[in-house]
């Protein structure tokens, strides 16, 4: 059967195609940032400052739940990648089918479970009175919406898988600028308030999930699904969840290390939290091509350990490892040389002690990059060579690398403590992951050669 439409990473130069499947990820990536940036500006200027605050305090919360959801739709693609590489299309169908099965029924159990007890997991977080109903108003409609949210998710990870990088990004952009449009609309024309803009966002994710669907159905020959293939199996499920949510709970794990650490930030007041908002914001744009990197690496991984070339993925592990350290020496180069001016541009109301405190967070994060691109590559690596259990651990290294900044440096050390959070949790996790990644690669190969041997 023909593999129209599809990328197969497991020929050619390896460097060509880790770069060529990168760099539309990267642009889509970017994209993402710029328009949630946009969204929380049309909030903020159209319902105010407490809406905007309303919004942002759910920040930790969405990233808790909704990340659980985009991990585990990626884990999902996992052994599609792997199927592909083999040359196995019976297999990579029947794991397509069982993870419909499976994605819908765990999505809609959690969006159920989230819009009930919604209003308790808020006055759990001790979210403030006068915030409290423009929080619950957007979280909800969030939380409704996470069947959608994992239908795109699984069905772009699923065109990665196959080698497509690009047509996810441009179905990205065009639901950015849907987004941004039906804010406006929802919020100025029907007067929706916060209910509109995660509306916004919502039907803005239908139509990606939906554009995904119909790329599948028209140009993805290998996709074209029996009955058969939709037949639940306990098999392809048990593999499924065994990839999927160790990934999921990665996400969460990180971002319950990132909730302890922002409680210890709120408590220096308002102008750290507001430097540390500014940094993050800032380093969530150069981080793209990090996740890129990641994301590319764990399909790579998968696609040539389906066709047995683990020297390949030594290979293009040490490529991507390259082309990420002469990025992170360049940022850190802009972010020295450049910095202070390219923060202005995101920070409101920039007071002299504000830029100072964000340029410092700024720089002393950027020193460390190098660390963050081996955490996103050799993670992702392990994950797409199935190890997403090992993976995990490393999110508990970050989670208690967080905790341990929000618990113990910041008390003693304060905003300086603060600014090494992000470089502690890196550094642990890169200590663990890469000893992982050595001990994977030689027993993959210790196996490969034992099968040769019992073959000849």
């Amino acid at each position: 059967m023909a593999r129209s439409a599809t990328k197969d990473l497991t020929r050619g130069s390896s460097i060509k195609q880790i770069l060529g499947f990168m760099i539309p990820l990267v642009f889509g990536l970017i994209f993402q940032q710029m328009y949630g940036m946009v969204d929380s500006m049309v909030v903020g200027r159209t319902l105010g400052v407490n809406a905007l605050a309303g919004v942002g305090s759910t920040g930790s919360l969405n990233y808790f739940i909704v990340g659980f959801c985009t991990g585990t739709a990626s884990g999902f693609a996992i052994p599609i990648a792997k199927k592909f590489g083999e040359g196995d299309y019976d297999g990579l169908r029947r794991f397509v089918g069982n993870i419909i099965w499976l994605s819908s029924i765990f999505s809609i159990i959690l969006a159920a479970l989230t819009v009930v007890f919604c209003d308790n997991i808020l006055t759990f977080m001790d979210t403030p009175e006068d915030v409290f109903s423009y929080a619950y108003g957007y979280i909800v409609v969030i939380f409704a919406g996470i069947p959608i949210t994992v239908a795109y998710n699984v069905l772009a990870g699923i065109i990665r898988s196959l080698g497509d990088s690009r047509s996810p990004v441009v179905f990205l952009m065009i639901s950015g600028v849907l987004n941004v449009f039906l804010d406006l609309l929802f919020i100025l024309v029907f007067d929706m308030g916060v209910v509109g803009a995660s509306l916004a966002t919502i039907i803005s994710q239908l139509v990606s999930a939906l554009l995904c669907l119909i790329l599948i159905i028209k140009r993805f020959d290998i996709l074209r699904l029996t009955r058969s293939d939709l037949r639940p199996n306990a098999g392809y499920i048990g593999t499924l969840c065994g990839m999927g949510f160790p990934m999921g709970l990665q996400c969460s794990l990180t971002a319950i290390g990132s909730l302890v650490l922002q409680t210890s930030i709120n408590n220096l007041g308002s102008v750290y939290v507001a430097a540390t908002t500014a940094s993050a914001k800032v380093q969530a744009i150069f981080n793209c091509p990090f996740e890129a990197m990641g994301t590319t690496m764990a399909t790579f991984a998968g696609q040539n350990l389906g066709a047995g070339k683990i020297g390949r993925i030594r290979r293009g592990y040490r490529e991507a490892c390259i082309i990420g350290t002469v990025y992170s020496v360049l940022s850190f180069g802009m972010v020295c040389l450049f910095g202070k001016s390219i923060l202005v541009l995101f920070i409101d109301n920039p007071t002299e002690q504000l830029v100072g405190l964000t340029q410092q967070n700024f720089v002393i994060t950027s020193a460390f990059y190098i660390f963050l691109m081996l955490v996103f590559v050799t993670r992702l690596l392990i994950q797409g060579l199935g190890y997403t259990k090992i993976a995990m651990v490393a999110g508990i290294f970050e989670m208690v690398a967080r905790a341990f900044v929000g618990l113990v440096l910041v008390p003693n050390f304060g905003y300086i403590g603060a600014c090494f959070s992000g470089p502690l949790a890196w550094i642990l996790a890169t200590a663990f992951l890469v000893p992982m990644y050595i001990v994977i690669i030689k027993r993959l190969r210790d196996k490969q050669r034992h099968h040769t041997l019992n073959l000849n």
